[in-house]
């Protein structure tokens, strides 16, 4: 297709401007959940539970003990003191795994460890550090002094506490953590049904990128941008697939996206989606697929374009980096962890005063790179971080959040608070 006949077919879509939240919510909305799979435990840390789990068994199986030391009758030391010491004999070794049949009686004491079941008879469990060894090496026939009383029920870790047979302990969209992992482990899950992680195509378009590992010629870049949205797939949780980039030409594109949308369970592209001559993306998509909108009302980032190739959503990012990373961070990702089951899909918001005036050329939102920090005060404060152009992404390396500021053409000054998205916080965190 001739740049002319391209630029035909680009003057029939929408030039309108598409709110953030407006653009946001329409990805969204032609995201489809992922079917579920099992996995074994040490592959689900991170996923998002698709189904309650239920404990197989009480948790603790059995009383036992939560410190190494000795298993008592609570009433035989009730008037303990140093003046008045205790003094009693141990009868049995109770090692964790083991199992005592013998009942602790009157003026008996049975050494115990961590974990080791509390044998019948026992009211409670006296620390090893509160007793004072009298006679022998504290095993079977030594004499151990008490000079304190006890309550009942010290230091024993009663059957069920944490969890009771039959009990649900995680339910469905659960996010799984370490903490979650060693709960389903206790409660018989071995394997656990989770939301699939996505495969994302990462597709780049244009003749002037070359590989990370070629020294760039004249009129060329390195393309920084498939791996940086690569990246950014995988800390979303999701599964890269890189495509080779494709060559300015329409039947390039057309082959590509029609092949990744079929391969893949969402497609990414960046560049090729401005009103150049030799952009292609918009108008391919409108052929093989549907597209939603291409114009979004923010900055840096412009040129946002989404719609779906038969079921698979699409997202055309630019080509500048800055503009592509903070395309996938506002719409890209949100759509992804909804794909795995998540339901906090936007990244924390913090709430700062801006140390310094911030100018504003245009009636769109602005996403700045910056520093968020705490003030001397205790609030929080935050700063605009490096060079802002959207060709540079050293500025997001060294930021820790995209400082917003509102539609309209006025400067905000310092001193305005501002919203804050946390780079460096997982969606649901507390900031």
């Amino acid at each position: 297709m001739s740049a002319m006949n391209r630029q035909t077919m680009g003057s029939s879509m929408t030039s309108e401007f598409v709110s953030v939240e407006a653009a946001r919510q329409m990805l969204l909305d032609v995201t489809p959940l992922m079917e579920v799979e099992s996995v074994g435990l040490f592959d689900a840390l991170g996923r998002v539970l698709a189904q309650d789990a239920v404990s197989d068994i009480d948790v603790s199986p059995f009383d036992n003990s939560a410190m190494d030391g000795f298993a008592v009758k609570a009433s035989d030391i009730a008037n303990a003191s140093p003046e008045n010491p205790v003094d009693l004999a141990v009868v049995a070794h109770i090692a964790a795994g083991d199992y005592c049949e013998s009942k602790v009686q009157d003026g008996e004491i049975m050494r115990i460890m961590t974990g080791a079941p509390t044998p019948a008879g026992a009211e409670s469990v006296v620390k090893v550090e509160d007793t004072s060894l009298i006679a022998g090496d504290g095993g079977v026939g030594s004499t151990i002094r008490f000079t304190k009383p006890i309550p009942l029920g010290a230091n024993i870790r009663l059957r069920g506490e944490e969890v009771a047979a039959g009990e649900t302990v995680l339910y469905a969209g659960t996010p799984l953590t370490p903490a979650s992992i060693g709960l389903l482990a206790a409660t018989g899950h071995p394997s656990v049904p989770v939301y699939q992680r996505p495969r994302v195509a990462v597709v780049s378009t244009g003749n002037e990128l070359v590989d990370a590992s070629v020294v760039p010629t004249k009129g060329q870049i390195r393309n920084s941008n498939a791996y940086s949205i690569g990246a950014q797939v995988i800390a979303s949780g999701a599964i890269p697939v890189e495509y080779p980039c494709i060559a300015d030409t329409y039947e390039a594109t057309k082959e590509t996206l029609e092949r990744a949308a079929i391969e893949c369970d969402f497609v990414i592209t960046s560049g090729g989606v401005s009103v150049g001559d030799f952009d292609y993306v918009k108008p391919v998509l409108e052929e093989i697929g549907t597209l939603h909108y291409c114009n979004v009302n923010m900055r840096p980032g412009k040129p946002q374009t989404m719609g779906v190739i038969g079921d698979t959503p699409f997202f055309g990012l630019p080509g500048n980096p800055t503009s592509t990373y903070v395309g996938f961070e506002v719409f890209v990702r949100p759509a992804l962890r909804k794909m795995q089951g998540y339901t906090e899909l936007i990244r924390p918001v913090t709430h700062a005063t801006l140390i310094h005036d911030a100018k504003k050329h245009q009636d769109r939102r602005y996403f700045l790179r910056g520093i968020v920090s705490r003030s001397d005060e205790g609030g929080y404060e935050c700063a605009v971080k490096g060079n802002q152009s959207s060709a540079l992404l050293k500025s997001v390396h060294d930021s820790n959040c995209l400082i917003v500021l509102p539609e309209g053409l006025s400067p905000v000054s310092a001193g305005t608070v501002v919203e804050c998205i946390r780079l460096d916080m997982d969606e649901g965190t507390v900031s």
